[in-house]
């Protein structure tokens, strides 16, 4: 049995469901998971784990600040560790060349090469919007050509085989002999 910690950040809530639905699976498949918010919970990586996945949004082009200042201080333990990076954005969702790119950049930004990536698409929650934001989202949302401008409504875009299958991948290669990161 494996543990495995994920730390994650999050903007709207999106990557935190998407992170308790890995630990879920990494539970259903007989591992321990811990899940750690890094907005609350900046602290290295606590010894005694198998794997970490570390979980990032992006807004504006960017992952959050926070989850690079993560990975910059344990650098050396994701290193060590069998990691993974999973990536959250709307670029995910039909723009894999976008969503690639922020994963460079984040990787430029922290010296960190995880061996796993998983690339998965966010939502658009207009419910929880105020006007403002819910009104230019809904202008970027037309203007990229999408239908989904129904502002009484929430869409979410994540695929969640995708997710179930990256989680069951990066725990297989945990279970190999001889594995490498």
């Amino acid at each position: 049995m494996a543990k495995i910690y994920i730390p994650y950040g999050t903007v709207e809530g999106q990557t935190a469901h998407i992170v308790e639905y890995i630990a879920e699976v990494v539970r259903a498949n007989g591992h321990q998971a811990e899940t750690a918010d890094l907005k609350h919970s900046p602290n290295p990586i606590p010894s005694g784990y198998d794997g970490v996945i570390v979980a990032a949004s992006v807004h504006v082009g960017k992952h959050e600040g926070y989850v690079a200042d993560f990975v910059k201080k344990n650098l050396t333990e994701l290193e060590r560790l069998p990691s993974a990076l999973v990536s959250v954005s709307m670029a995910a969702h039909g723009d894999e060349q976008t969503a690639e790119g922020y994963v460079e950049k984040f990787e430029q930004d922290t010296g960190w090469r995880p061996a796993h990536v998983g690339l998965f698409a966010g939502a658009v929650l207009y419910t929880h919007y105020g006007f403002i934001k819910k009104h230019v989202m809904k202008k970027i949302a037309s203007d990229k050509g999408s239908l989904d401008t129904d502002t009484s409504r929430d869409y979410v875009y994540t695929e969640w085989d995708g997710v179930r299958r990256f989680t069951e991948d990066f725990l297989a290669q945990l279970a190999e002999p001889g594995r490498q990161q």
